[in-house]
């Protein structure tokens, strides 16, 4: 039943992935930015709150795990080159680390 819970988690937030993206990537990334930085709070809040079991597998494999990408995070700060690369990981990186650790103090 768990792979149902993930699929459910995952049909929701890809849909959500593609929509941030397609309306705010432009210069430096911003809707890759910030489904990852979202996506490392909820992750982080789910996990404070103790998530098991089916709740887990929802929220943070299907849900979070369909929310953020880090293979566009990966290609686009390639492709925008050292300097602006190093932009997007340092906008990308050290917010998420933060949001993540926020969710999580959230939680417990």
């Amino acid at each position: 039943m768990t792979p149902v819970y993930v699929a459910l988690g995952a049909a929701l937030g890809a849909p959500l992935r593609y929509l941030v993206a397609h309306y705010l990537d432009g210069g430096l990334s911003g809707g890759t930015v910030l489904v990852n930085v979202v996506g490392s709070f909820l992750l982080g809040l789910a996990t404070g709150l103790g998530l098991g079991g089916t709740a887990a597998a929802f929220v943070g494999t299907g849900f979070c795990g369909a929310l953020t990408t880090y293979s566009a995070f990966a290609v686009q700060t390639f492709d925008h080159g050292v300097r602006r690369g190093v932009v997007i990981v340092l906008m990308t990186i050290p917010p998420a680390l933060l949001a993540c650790s926020a969710g999580y103090s959230l939680g417990s």
